[in-house]
Formats: C-alpha cells, sequence, structure tokens
C-alpha cells in the first residue's frame, strides 16, 4: 500500500551540494515551511509543556536548524511577548549555517553533540529526523535527552497521502527547482507514523514521552524532566 512503509532513498541534498544551491534550497524550504507554519508546534507546545511562567527565560538547542530559519522564528515570536528564548543552531552543514550570519551557530553532529548533559533548557528539532535511519534517530532522542535540562519537542512528518498530494498540489503553483520539488516529496515517503515515533522513544529510553499526531501533517514528539533542581547549565 502506498506510503504503508517507510523508505530510506536518500534526497539530492542530504550530501553535500555548492554553496549557491543550499542557498536556493533554503530559500524554497523557507517559503514551504512558512506556509506549513512550521514553528507552530513550538509557539503552541513550549508554554504548555513548561508552563508560561517558565518561558519567559530559554536556552533552546534546534538541531538540524539549517539557515536557523525556526531560531529566527521563534525568537523574534518569544521577543514581542517580552520573553528572551535565545536559540543556538546546530547542523553538519558550514553552507547551511552560513546563512545565519547573525545566529549562535554550531558545526556538528546529533549523533555526538558537543554539549555537557542539561546543557539546556529545551532541546528542539523540526523535519529533521527523517532525513535519518531508525538507529540515527534512537541516537539522536538519547543525545537530544541528555543535554536537555527541561524538555525536548521534535516535530517531523507525518507520512500519509493526504500531505502528499497537498505539498505535491503546492508545489505545481509554486517555482522551485526540480531538485527541491523530489527531495519534498521524497521527504513525506521518509516521514512518519506514531508507531514509529512511539518505538524510537522506546529505544532511547525516554519513559515520560508523548506522540501526537498534530494537524494530519505533523508528528509531534514531547517529553519532560520537569524542574530539575541543580542540574548542570551551561549559558548560552
Amino acid at each position: 500500500m502506498f506510503l504503508s512503509r517507510r523508505i530510506t532513498q536518500e534526497e539530492y541534498f542530504d550530501t553535500e551540494r555548492p554553496v549557491a544551491e543550499v542557498a536556493e534550497f533554503f530559500q524554497s524550504l523557507g517559503r514551504i515551511n512558512r506556509f506549513f507554519d512550521f514553528a507552530h508546534p513550538f509557539r503552541n507546545l513550549l508554554p504548555t509543556l513548561l508552563g508560561e511562567a517558565d518561558c519567559q527565560s530559554l536556552s533552546i538547542l534546534d538541531i538540524g536548524a539549517g539557515d536557523g530559519l525556526l531560531g529566527r522564528t521563534i525568537g523574534d515570536w518569544a521577543a514581542n511577548r517580552g520573553w528572551n528564548w535565545r536559540v543556538v543552531n546546530l547542523d553538519t552543514s558550514l553552507a547551511a549555517l552560513a546563512l545565519n550570519g547573525n545566529g549562535l551557530n554550531v558545526a556538528a553532529s546529533a549523533m555526538q553533540l558537543p554539549f555537557g548533559s542539561a546543557s539546556f533548557d529545551v532541546v528542539v528539532t523540526s523535519n529533521m529526523v527523517h532525513h535519518l535511519k531508525d538507529a540515527e534517530a534512537t541516537r539522536l532522542l538519547q543525545e537530544a535527552w541528555r543535554v536537555a535540562r527541561r524538555a525536548i519537542v521534535l516535530s517531523d512528518m507525518h507520512r500519509n497521502l493526504g500531505l502528499y498530494l497537498a505539498l505535491m498540489l503546492l508545489l505545481c503553483f509554486q517555482d522551485h527547482p526540480t531538485s527541491f520539488k523530489s527531495d519534498a516529496l521524497i521527504s513525506v515517503k521518509r516521514g512518519w507514523r506514531k508507531a514509529d515515533f512511539t518505538r524510537l522513544a522506546e529505544q532511547a529510553g525516554i519513559g515520560s514521552a508523548k506522540v501526537e499526531l498534530y494537524f494530519g501533517a505533523r508528528l509531534i514528539l514531547q517529553a519532560s524532566k520537569g524542574t530539575v533542581n541543580g542540574s548542570p547549565k551551561e549559558h548560552f
């Protein structure tokens, strides 16, 4: 059955590409992400998960941040509320991070985060985990949970026909490079189902993880450690 199983086909931009192509890719990705309001889960869930009073000042690690659009978006939103959300953007692509010239960027692998335990209040990812194999995704979850002091929130594509057709239709009406259009549809095929995310959380040893379908297009994995008194915390 179509989309019943997750594929592992490599996307064009999963490997290193010329700087100009990377810039063009993130320009297209930004248009798609804004259309689907990709920052909404984080604006909506973090105050609920942590409590608004504890959201006034947060250190956040964005894994697979690319050009840092998510960090800029949620940082600006928080600032408009009088909050201070400081986002560190982590990615393996130097070309992608270079597009975020004014941000705090770290080039490193999600499989071995270069931070001590409980270094950040919150660790987030957006549409990044589907780029990984199952074992790699489990490792990412373990690392995210390790460096998070309070919570993790992972958002990724829900693999379903409705999203695939909606994205296909949108791409017909928007002007994007052919390689980007191909990657976008492959991303849906590499997406997840609720049982997949639940299994990954169990394998990562995150017993408090909660997995939910979010407006039909996304899966959200969230887990909270609550208030951890005395935990080591680096300042970013």
